[in-house]
């Protein structure tokens, strides 16, 4: 059987943690930044784990990660 590949783009923002959890950061923190709050823009400087709801389906696209 041929080995899977992996998805490039899943690859390059997701990473795991010890654990086994996947984190990832999270998203609006690129442009129109004037009206966003200090604090939630500081907020969204942190990372998060990703939903156990997408766990499965992120199996699927990152099988060696």
């Amino acid at each position: 059987m041929p080995k899977m590949k992996t998805t490039k783009a899943a690859a390059k923002r997701f990473k795991k943690t010890g654990t086994g959890l996947l984190k990832r950061n999270k998203a609006y923190k690129s442009h129109i930044l004037t009206k966003k709050s200090q604090k939630r823009k500081r907020n969204l400087r942190k990372a998060a784990i990703t939903d156990s709801t997408n766990v499965k389906s992120m199996k699927k696209i990152l099988p060696y990660i």
